[in-house]
């Protein structure tokens, strides 16, 4: 195990070194539903009632980053409270959140703002140079009538790394406040975990919030506390890992295929980001949350003893000492973790990150240019599989070009 293990997160890319092939071939699926949900819009079937329904719920791929990256940013700290070691550095951790999203993210905004200088393709209220600032420091979503101001046409799934971004911001402080005010520096997984179930209580909360009252921007249904929950589905399971829990495909995907029919109902609300009912938006939340930790759960959770602490040199996540934490061997894993695990899913998952941020620029031209679909209508598989062949080259080609490149002294 190395110290860039613990450093993957949900959206971002990550090397060789640092990678976890399961967890990796898992954010391609994620990555795939995002394309799939947008090829599903983009061909009118959102108002096909349940079956447009089933379809536009494929944006489940963003909670499936977003339980990733709780787990994956959450678990070095708590793996260091769990050995009595020191808690990660800070500005160590800052400073990888920065090199691994922002580098593909840059180019992605600058290549959307060129191709769209020469294209018309509707109203694109963010294509001006202050829209350009804002889309370049993920502060597009905070202002008050959203959709007019700072939305591109090319990135209108970029909220969700601008809610990504957030988290990275808040995950110290919220690691703090747990480990060491709620804790008191101490490993107690029970009180941990009643702290995360607080923080999970934020969502319904703020959704309250933003459906009771006027006074907040509209664009306030897009912010984390909307999906901190989700987040904490992640953190829920890096602590459940440290205690040695396990849990199996073989159940936890069953319940996460009967969570996701019933978030197709209208139950969770229209096939929109943010339903227009305080009750439609809570149960989304929580059927969200419930979904996206079942699918990583028997990926994250594979039967490892607790961790246990095997010297008194200082934790290597704080500095380039050698490991002092080591996992006993995993459990024994199924079908699931294997598949996950395999080739073609690991080399998709590599390179999610950047297929996320370019798939939309390509389904347009794809749509327009190559099949000839007027808006709203056409095949959706067409356009799914049209996408993919047009964004996976030119992913793996950003991917090469931006990635992280690792340093021997930093592993």
């Amino acid at each position: 195990m190395t110290s860039q293990r613990d450093a993957q997160g949900g959206l971002e890319s990550v090397s060789a070194a640092g990678r976890v092939d399961a967890l990796t071939g898992v954010r391609a699926v994620a990555a795939l539903l995002v394309v799939l949900t947008h090829a599903a819009y983009t061909t009118g079937k959102y108002p096909q009632g349940f079956i447009g329904s089933f379809w536009s719920r494929a944006e489940i791929g963003v909670p499936i980053f977003f339980v990733l990256s709780g787990f994956l940013l959450f678990r070095p700290w708590v793996r260091a409270s769990a050995a009595g070691l020191p808690s990660p550095s800070v500005r160590r951790y800052a400073w990888h959140r920065v090199r691994r999203i922002m580098p593909a993210y840059v180019v992605t905004v600058l290549v959307a703002y060129a191709v769209y200088h020469f294209r018309e393709a509707g109203p694109n209220p963010g294509h001006t140079w202050e829209g350009l600032l804002r889309n370049l420091t993920l502060t597009q979503i905070y202002t008050d009538n959203y959709l007019y101001s700072y939305l591109h046409q090319g990135m209108t799934q970029m909220w969700s790394l601008a809610v990504e971004v957030a988290f990275y911001l808040v995950l110290p402080v919220l690691a703090w406040l747990l480990l060491v005010v709620v804790c008191r520096r101490r490993w107690r997984p029970g009180l941990l975990l009643t702290g995360l179930g607080v923080l999970f209580a934020i969502s319904p909360a703020w959704l309250w919030l933003v459906h009771s009252t006027d006074f907040l921007p509209d664009a306030a249904p897009l912010w984390l506390p909307t999906y901190l929950a989700w987040f904490v589905g992640g953190m829920l399971l890096a602590v459940w890992e440290a205690t040695g829990v396990r849990a199996y495909a073989m159940l936890c995907l069953p319940l996460a295929a009967v969570c996701y029919l019933i978030a197709a109902t209208p139950l969770a609300g229209a096939p929109t980001t943010s339903p227009a009912l305080l009750s439609e938006a809570v149960v989304k939340t929580v059927f969200y949350m419930a979904i996206a930790t079942l699918v990583v759960a028997p990926l994250a959770l594979t039967g490892s003893a607790p961790l246990a602490l095997t010297g008194s040199a200082p934790l290597a996540l704080t500095g380039s000492a050698p490991l002092a934490l080591t996992e006993s061997a995993p459990g024994q894993t199924g079908w699931y973790y294997r598949a996950m695990a395999s080739r073609p899913m690991v080399f998709l998952g590599e390179i999610s990150y950047e297929i996320f941020l370019i798939h939309l620029i390509l389904m347009e031209l794809v749509m327009v240019e190559v099949l000839r679909f007027p808006i709203y209508t056409g095949s959706m598989w067409a356009l799914f599989f049209g996408t993919m062949v047009a964004t996976v080259p030119l992913a793996w080609l950003l991917h090469r070009l931006t990635r992280v490149r690792e340093h021997p002294k930093e592993n």
